[in-house]
């Protein structure tokens, strides 16, 4: 039988090996199309980290996926996959809106500010709490639930955008500028035009807050009981079903850190498709963090380094398939998903022998 590993190797050893052999498999797939694995890699590095707008767009990319990432996480460990965060981050950018339009002419941008913050929260979490509501209470599997809410708040951001809150004279399915945001506020010494904004803050702070939530309070450990067995959850007293609708509300309002970043930091006006697949992508980044806050920031960063990283690529290797760095994303989510477990034994030989 095999030995189990580490707790460190478990956590940091054996995603960084996967991550080596997705990129090693990316580098194959690049050479059979004829081109420079090293010139790719060098291209999607320079990409991303090569200057300072380089890195404030990178960064950008990074703070979307954290919160995505976070909002994942956080339901995994109640035992729900939350495939819903698209549709929550949509919602989220709702709420923004609605406070923006409706005082933004009488508040300042001090108070404003958080109160949009607070309603996109409010948005995302009421989003994320229903599904929660309907598989606690009436036994809806959460993952067919989100999916539908994706769709339900798509359409409803269509119809809304089109014909109630779109700007007066417009074609665009978009709504006026707001009289504040957050990009006036970002300050982080990166020059040009980085979208890079203060919600990356926010999005070290959400992980901190639920680090100490699921790992360091009664709550969480409640949370986690819930995930690993309800049956001994049920046993020991422990209220299944509102751990479920609660963490779901949560996993909501994470998931407005999205919106927040996108439409109060860079567009400063509510639009359409603003999420960009984010919410999807979070599955990814929580499954390669292992669903720890400190792994999910450092996967968001890999995968917001791909998303910038890739434009340059296609900027330098203009013969090479544009389509390469989501293929290169699912071959990490390969890795690091589904064929997470692949070097755990062979890993675990090796440090018995050592």
């Amino acid at each position: 039988m095999t030995r189990p590993l580490p707790r460190w190797a478990e956590l940091a050893l054996l995603p960084l090996l996967n991550l080596v052999l997705a990129m090693a498999v990316s580098a194959l797939v690049v050479l059979a199309a004829g081109q420079s694995p090293t010139a790719a890699l060098h291209a999607l590095a320079i990409g991303s980290f090569g200057s300072w707008d380089a890195i404030g767009f990178t960064l950008f990319y990074a703070t979307n996926m954290a919160f995505a990432g976070l909002a994942v996480a956080i339901a995994f460990k109640a035992g729900l996959f939350n495939i819903g965060v698209e549709g929550q981050a949509a919602m989220a950018g709702l709420g923004i809106a609605l406070v923006c339009l409706g005082l933004d002419a009488s508040l300042p941008a001090l108070l404003l500010l958080p109160l949009a913050i607070l309603g996109s929260a409010a948005f995302g979490a009421a989003w994320g709490y229903v599904p929660g509501w309907l598989q606690a209470r009436r036994g809806s599997h959460v993952v067919i639930t989100t999916i539908m809410f994706n769709f339900i708040a798509a359409s409803l951001m269509v119809y809304l955008l089109v014909n109630v809150l779109i700007q007066p004279g417009q074609m665009a399915p978009e709504t006026r500028r707001f009289a504040t945001g957050l990009a006036a506020l970002s300050s982080f010494g990166f020059p040009g035009r980085s979208p890079a904004n203060v919600t990356l803050i926010l999005a070290l702070l959400a992980a901190f807050v639920v680090w100490v939530l699921v790992w360091r309070t009664p709550w969480g450990y409640g949370l986690r009981v819930v995930g690993s067995n309800p049956e001994a959850a049920r046993y020991a007293g422990i209220d299944e079903g509102r751990r479920i609708i609660v963490v779901m509300a949560i996993s909501g309002a994470l998931a407005a850190g999205i919106a927040v970043n996108e439409i109060l930091g860079v567009h400063q006006k509510l639009i359409l498709n603003f999420t960009g697949g984010a919410g999807f992508t979070g599955i990814a980044v929580a499954l390669m963090g292992r669903n720890h806050p400190v792994g999910v920031l450092l996967a968001a960063l890999l995968f917001g380094a791909l998303a910038q990283g890739g434009s340059e690529l296609a900027f330098e290797m203009p013969d090479l398939p544009r389509d390469m760095v989501v293929v290169v994303q699912g071959l990490i989510i390969l890795f690091t998903g589904a064929l997470g477990a692949l070097l755990r034994a062979p890993l675990a030989r090796v440090m018995a022998r050592g």
